[in-house]
């Protein structure tokens, strides 16, 4: 095998590569030796076909595999004997005829494109200092949390004959619906509660019972949206006959032992400690969620290398078709909306570039320190992620075990934090105690 190297541009290095039609006859014949016991043939007895007629019937086709391992196994050697760190796969350019080659007339003949991962010290760790920031979970921040969960626990009680209805409230109505005098199919219901202002009727509906009082009848007109569901009713006209037997005010959940039972707890105090240790986990998740990110802008500002563009390029496609699937779907940030396919185009290769930076600084610095993943590890996020698929869990472990690139993003993620927890050990960490604001405050996009 001969390896040359052609060109060389930064990380990015060009080889040829050629082996010998004479080795490749040779694998050739080990492959036929290594097949004839298994090989059955009309005419032959089990075992016993001679390897000329082997090579007479299938050689071309054995070749072809012969071919395919030659050419793993000479770039593989290509890049060990050169040291290379690939920063992806390689790419081959064949020069010489690919049926010239499995016919035996020629040499493999081949360039190898390879870009490699670059060569930087990482910082050291016990070198950094960070700050952590802390929040105290307090009485006042335990009761607004019961709070809202009083709100999500919403009842309605009964109002005076004379009250009108106003948004927020509920009516107990009786309607009827009809279009060009017709009733219709689901247009029709009887002791109904509809809370005012919930948008959970047809647009205009709720608007229209605003005013109304215990006894009132009331029609009440209102057009079905063009895109209603069924196509039947959609940009009609239709009068709703409504009777209003009640008007209800929305009543305060009261705090207590049968609020907490709504909850599956025993009583108020075992909420109180359930909810708390929530918000404990929620405080301790941010804090973490704060520190990790001041460690990522420092391990960015602290190193500066050339970078594999095709790592960087895959990334930012990766970043970008997410990009616009939801700028197609109208749900861009008013930042990014407002700018132009250019301007996001270069701030998002900038987010990719920091990605791919901040990916090789975390694998240098795991390597160090023989940082692996466990096979209990990568199990358990395999579950987890396969949990979020309920009915499907067992379709999507398989996927995962049949794709070992998938099953590369599972270990991306859990690699990440074991390094961060490296550097949060090794390095000086004081903690600084905050206002749940300044814990929460959202970080920049870069």
């Amino acid at each position: 095998m001969d390896i040359k190297e052609l060109e060389s541009d930064g990380l990015t290095k060009k080889y040829q590569v050629t082996v010998k039609k004479e080795a490749l006859e040779e694998k050739l014949d080990a492959k036929i030796k290594e097949m004839q016991p298994q090989v059955s043939l009309k005419g032959f007895r089990p075992g016993k076909v001679p390897t000329s007629h082997i090579r007479k019937m299938f050689g071309q086709s054995i070749m072809k595999d012969v071919v395919e391992e030659v050419l793993n196994e000479s770039s593989q050697q290509a890049i060990n004997d050169n040291k290379l760190r690939p920063a992806g796969q390689p790419q081959i350019d064949l020069r010489a005829n690919g049926e010239e080659v499995t016919n035996g007339k020629a040499d493999l003949d081949y360039y190898m494109t390879v870009e490699s991962i670059p060569e930087f010290e990482a910082v050291d760790p016990t070198t950094l200092k960070f700050t952590r920031l802390k929040t105290e979970l307090d009485d006042k921040d335990l009761d607004a949390r019961l709070t809202e969960l009083a709100k999500g626990q919403k009842s309605y009680k009964k109002k005076a004959k004379t009250a009108k209805a106003k948004k927020g409230d509920a009516v107990l109505i009786d309607f009827v619906g009809s279009i060009d005098g017709e009733e219709f199919e689901g247009g029709a219901m009887e002791g109904h509660q509809l809370v005012l202002g919930s948008g959970t009727f047809i647009p205009g509906f709720e608007d229209e019972l605003v005013g109304v009082k215990a006894g009132d009848e009331k029609d009440v007109v209102v057009t079905f949206p063009d895109d209603y569901q069924a196509a039947e009713l959609a940009g009609k006209e239709a009068v709703f006959k409504t009777k209003i037997h009640e008007v209800q005010g929305e009543k305060e959940a009261e705090i207590d032992d049968a609020f907490a039972k709504n909850f599956g707890m025993d009583d108020l105090d075992a909420l109180k400690t359930a909810v708390r240790e929530q918000m404990e986990s929620e405080l301790d998740g941010q804090s973490r969620m704060k520190l990790k990110r001041a460690i990522l802008d420092e391990l960015d500002s602290k190193h500066d290398f050339d970078l594999p563009q095709g790592m960087v390029e895959t990334e930012f496609t990766n970043i970008w078709n997410h990009v616009k699937a939801e700028k197609e779907a109208g749900q861009l940030d008013e930042e990014d909306a407002a700018k132009t396919d250019e301007q996001l185009e270069a701030d998002y290769r900038k987010i990719a570039e920091r990605r791919v930076r901040l990916g090789l600084v975390l694998a240098e610095m795991g390597q160090k320190e023989s940082i692996d993943i466990t096979n209990e590890e990568l199990q358990g996020a395999l579950v987890a992620e396969a949990r979020r698929y309920p009915g499907q869990e067992q379709q999507v472990i398989e996927f995962y075990q049949k794709n070992p690139q998938a099953l590369a993003q599972l270990r991306a993620p859990i690699y990440e934090e074991k390094v961060v927890d490296l550097i949060t050990e090794k390095a000086t960490v004081k903690d600084r105690t905050v206002d749940r604001d300044t814990l929460f405050e959202e970080d920049p996009m870069i």
